[in-house]
């Protein structure tokens, strides 16, 4: 039974056919079906006169197509060969074209790009709305790559062989149809693939969980399979990896097969047979050193008697992992308290890490000994900066990297790994004038006495009378870190128009290594829901902002966290965008790819589970008679990983209770918002101008 004083439309049971049964907008889910369109078409109306319709939308929009297209912006650069790859898309160029050059042009003020592909030529040429979903190269001369391509930017890829010496798409090369794929090179005419392969070959999560080789010339169902895990696995899919040395020669190939959302079974192929590696299920396996294997661990483990702890870094031989009974462990680093290893890059002969401290970035190489003791050697970055690795290469020994802070653009380095120094390759140029304001970093305590720090970054002389309008991101799950980031849009369309950005580093992240994830899992959710509340009160006890002029913003698994402070403490707030959100929690995992995040949310099949669920899931909670802000709820229709029902029956429930709000839906673009700067600026306009309503106005 519904308890007493439920919300109108809570289940009388909480069993799957209950909460089908209370649901009265089943027909939304139908991602295409005639009367979802019809109610997407009609709120789509209503929006755009209530947002592109404003006096703001024109300059905003054409601010953010200005930063988002600008031909000043760094080139993200990958090893490509011998030279430099980079994905790059303008005003010319919206869908994007894949280049390359060499290092010394790169570094030089004039670089010259030679194009690979063409994806807004493709596109025309095919007719299809090709988006750019990366390639993969063949090691050692990266000359065979396997370009993936979305249909309209959904995460399921059509892949096919690319030759980057002919520029062109390899004659009879590899070619896979669309879908979720695990894909890696084994040699240059075989692949390892985990994909649809037909009937009964998926998940109910809809990925893969078998991996087969796949020879040149071969179609899928000829392919021999090589690893099975179990229709029943959770997660993400099975997937293989290959590790190689600087010259590309294989030093280990792992399947990866995910029982759940965080835990895994990590297996070793070796002369044509499976081992089950002597690894815990939470692991991270960042790469291979010759015959060893570096790996982050995800909970304590007692190996050859002793206990290391969560979040310490380590390695071992991988013919001592490969034995039941285990072998030598070396421990390369163990985080302190406020610490978190962030990203790991294993090279050659070393290992180079971030270490988040306090959620402010550090650099640090690691060097093993004669006795497995490892010797750290700090790499000088900025200070009060985040640090982010990007593309490596064992066989140069390089690393780029970049830093940047909410008011410092980005600067791209180059580490040297061996001599442990960085060379600073571009320094993107400001986009907003940051001279204006400040960046603080606070805490916030929790409901039960966690402190919740917090970064704020408002006007340098701003009276602390609660009056300034305040937008508060948060994220808080799947162990993902938000370090400080420079959003150029942010700045420009909020910051100089007089604006706060706060930034909440709640629990459910990975700030502070895998226990501030962990401790916000399942049954203890709502204490990350409580933590973005107290950030929230403590702004407004600052008087930093007040609940008239507080807007919070998240997107994907920060839609369960806006909805849920919508509807818990609608009070705190006057503005809330809900973005690409999980919002149903007793149904997610009926709406693809939900099944896969049981981990994080737990399963509301299991009684129990589904009784801490509901409690919060903003879906079921939602009354007539509270009193909530006009909230802006928007997602994607081709978005294959958070599914658009969960934004529709929202704003359908908003509607049919009377309660004001803006439901706006793209119909192209995908999870990622990647598709195109055109439609991203849009999309920024349109989020900053009901911002501004609700919060300047």
């Amino acid at each position: 039974m519904a308890p007493v004083g439920a919300p109108p439309h809570f289940p009388a049971d909480l069993t799957p056919a209950g909460v089908r049964a209370a649901d009265d907008h089943l027909a939304l889910e139908e991602v295409e079906g005639a009367q979802a369109m019809a109610f997407v078409a009609e709120s789509n109306r209503k929006a755009l006169a209530a947002l592109e319709g404003d006096r703001r939308y024109e300059t905003f929009r054409q601010q953010a197509f200005d930063i988002l297209s600008a031909t000043d912006r760094i080139p993200g650069p990958s090893f490509l060969g011998e030279g430099i790859g980079n994905f790059w898309q303008d005003a010319t160029n919206p869908k994007g074209i894949w280049r390359r050059t060499t290092l010394d042009s790169y570094r030089s003020d004039a670089t010259r790009w030679e194009t690979l592909l063409d994806i807004d030529a493709l596109a025309r040429a095919e007719g299809r709305d090709w988006v750019w979903k990366g390639a993969d190269c063949l090691a050692p001369d990266e000359t065979r790559c396997l370009v993936n391509l979305s249909d309209g930017g959904k995460d399921a890829v059509v892949v096919r062989e690319f030759d980057t010496t002919t520029k062109s798409f390899v004659d009879g090369g590899f070619v896979l149809p669309e879908g979720k794929h695990r894909i890696e090179w084994l040699d240059r005419d075989t692949l390892l693939v985990a994909t649809d392969f037909g009937p009964n070959t998926l998940t109910e999560s809809g990925y893969p969980f078998i991996v087969k080789a796949l020879k040149r010339g071969q179609t899928l169902a000829q392919a021999t399979e090589v690893y099975r895990g179990d229709i029943g696995d959770g997660g993400y899919g099975v997937s293989p990896s290959v590790y190689r040395d600087k010259d590309g020669r294989i030093e280990a190939v792992l399947f990866h097969r995910p029982l759940d959302t965080f835990r895994a079974e990590t297996w070793r192929w070796v002369d044509g047979r499976t081992v089950k590696l002597n690894l815990p299920e939470r692991v991270g396996v960042n790469g291979t050193m010759g015959d060893r294997l570096v790996f982050s661990l995800d909970e304590d483990w007692t190996v050859t008697g002793a206990t290391l702890p969560a979040g310490a870094m380590v390695s071992a031989d991988l013919d001592d992992l490969s034995r039941p009974q285990g072998g030598s462990v070396h421990v390369v680093f163990t985080p302190g308290e406020r610490q978190s290893v962030d990203s790991v890059r294993v090279m050659s002969d070393s290992v180079l890490a971030v270490v988040s401290d306090n959620v402010v970035g550090t650099l640090k190489r690691f060097d093993p000994g004669h006795h497995g003791d490892w010797q750290a050697t700090d790499i000088a970055v900025p200070a009060n900066s985040a640090v982010g690795l990007g593309d490596s290469s064992k066989s140069r020994g390089q690393v780029f990297l970049t830093s940047q802070g909410f008011l410092t653009p980005p600067t791209l380095s180059l580490a040297d790994v061996s001599t442990a120094t960085t060379t600073e390759l571009r320094s993107a140029p400001a986009k907003f004038d940051a001279s204006t304001h400040v960046v603080e970093q606070f805490e916030a305590t929790s409901s039960d006495g966690t402190k919740i720090p917090y970064f704020v970054t408002r006007p340098r002389d701003m009276a602390m009378d609660g009056s300034a309008p305040t937008i508060l991101f948060g994220y808080g799950g799947f162990q993902v870190s938000f370090p400080p980031a420079y959003k150029p849009e942010m700045g420009k369309l909020w910051l100089e128009n007089g604006g706060v950005f706060v930034q909440a580093n709640i629990r459910g992240g990975g700030e502070f290594g895998p226990e501030w994830h962990q401790s916000v899992l399942k049954e203890n959710r709502q204490l990350a829901f409580d933590d973005f509340a107290a950030v929230a009160a403590d702004l407004h006890r600052r008087g930093i902002s007040s609940p008239r002029r507080t807007g919070i913003y998240g997107r994907s698994n920060g839609g369960v966290l806006t909805s849920v402070t919508m509807t818990q403490h609608p009070e705190l707030i006057n503005a809330a965008v809900i973005e690409s959100p999980l919002i149903d929690m007793l149904r997610y995992h009926e709406l693809p790819a939900g099944a896969s995040w049981m981990g994080e949310y737990g399963d509301p099949r299991i009684p129990g589970d589904a009784a801490f669920i509901a409690r919060y899931s903003a879906y079921q909670q939602l009354r007539p008679d509270t009193d909530y802000p006009r909230v802006y709820i928007t997602t994607n229709t081709r978005d294959d990983r958070v599914h658009p029902g969960h934004a529709r029956k929202f704003a359908a429930r908003l509607e049919a209770m009377g309660h004001d709000h803006v439901y706006y839906e793209e119909t192209a673009g995908g999870h990622s918002n990647d598709a195109d700067p055109v439609a991203n600026a849009r999309r920024w306009a349109r989020h900053y101008v009901y911002l501004a309503q609700q919060l300047m106005d």
